[in-house]
């Protein structure tokens, strides 16, 4: 009896490395699994922002096609400025080569001292403007957006980024230990069939806590390779740290690429047209390609 009661012992007996990484899975899964579980329910949410977008504001963002030429960009944003009022300047313009597309000005200034989303927002708004007509089809205040959000939600816990996207970045970087964690606790002694089994197959004859055990175990085997990806490229937003080593690691280099910028010469000519108008229709033929075009036109 006591032979066999030692060897059971020496069976059960783990080795410290062994010990650590069950702790570490452990504890590490109750201090960030909260907040990984928000940031994939937010993420899955937020890949459908286009679709649900598209569809609930349908009749601001589309227009019946015309057989005549858009209005001047220069106008349009006149139009849309009016609307947005003096106080909040048109910053971006977006416009689009679908001919069904209303075009897009936007209006956003933020506050970086504020604690929370909220905060951090002033406004961010737009107009739409029918290219065809220069009528105002609608207007959008993405500071209350649903999915706007959902994205401050998935990006920062609705703080401000100095603060939430810390939070969400080292939680993450945990997830990835958990896993790790997770593949050297799943990893099977011996690779005979009964171990197989239990690693790669779910008992769903079994007890609750044997299936709620082996979804965890097989289920989370079978995700890892992906959620370890989707953890990598958040990481990326998340530590500048990261995202330098892995560009140099894509680029094998530690030089970062170099940014060409070209400045307009100056002249005192009249010009006949805007410049907004001259600078869109000089992109156009370069762009032509392009379905949409994203203009910064500054706060002239």
């Amino acid at each position: 009896m006591f032979k066999r009661t030692d060897k059971l012992k020496k069976k059960q007996h783990k080795s410290l490395f062994r010990v650590v990484v069950d702790k570490l899975h452990l504890w590490l899964g109750l201090g960030a699994g909260i907040i990984v579980l928000i940031v994939s329910i937010t993420g899955c949410l937020f890949v459908f922002q286009k679709e649900i977008n598209d569809y609930y504001y349908r009749e601001i963002l589309y227009v019946t096609p015309q057989n005549t030429p858009f209005r001047p960009v220069s106008e349009l944003k006149r139009t849309a400025q009016a609307v947005l009022g003096p106080d909040k300047p048109a910053m971006t313009i977006t416009t689009y080569s679908r001919p069904d597309m209303a075009w897009e000005f936007m209006s956003y200034k933020g506050n970086d001292t504020a604690f929370t989303y909220f905060g951090t927002l002033e406004h961010y708004e737009s107009v739409l403007v029918n290219p065809y007509t220069g009528k105002v089809t609608g207007k959008i205040d993405y500071k209350y957006n649903f999915f706007s959000i959902v994205k401050g939600i998935h990006w920062s816990l609705l703080l401000n980024d100095k603060y939430g996207q810390t939070i969400v970045g080292w939680s993450t970087l945990i997830f990835v230990v958990l896993m790790i964690t997770g593949l050297i606790m799943w990893w099977p002694k011996k690779w005979n069939k009964a171990n197989r089994d239990k690693s790669f197959k779910i008992k769903w004859k079994a007890g609750f806590k044997r299936v709620n055990y082996d979804l965890h175990n097989v289920l989370g085997f079978y995700a890892m390779l992906i959620a370890l990806v989707v953890a990598f490229t958040g990481m990326v937003w998340a530590f500048t740290w990261f995202q330098t080593t892995v560009y140099v690691v894509a680029s094998r280099s530690t030089t970062p690429p170099d940014i060409k910028q070209y400045q307009s010469a100056k002249t005192t000519a009249q010009l006949s047209q805007d410049p907004l108008d001259i600078a869109y229709s000089k992109a156009l033929p370069i762009l032509k390609d392009a379905k949409r075009l994203f203009i910064l036109p500054g706060s002239r």
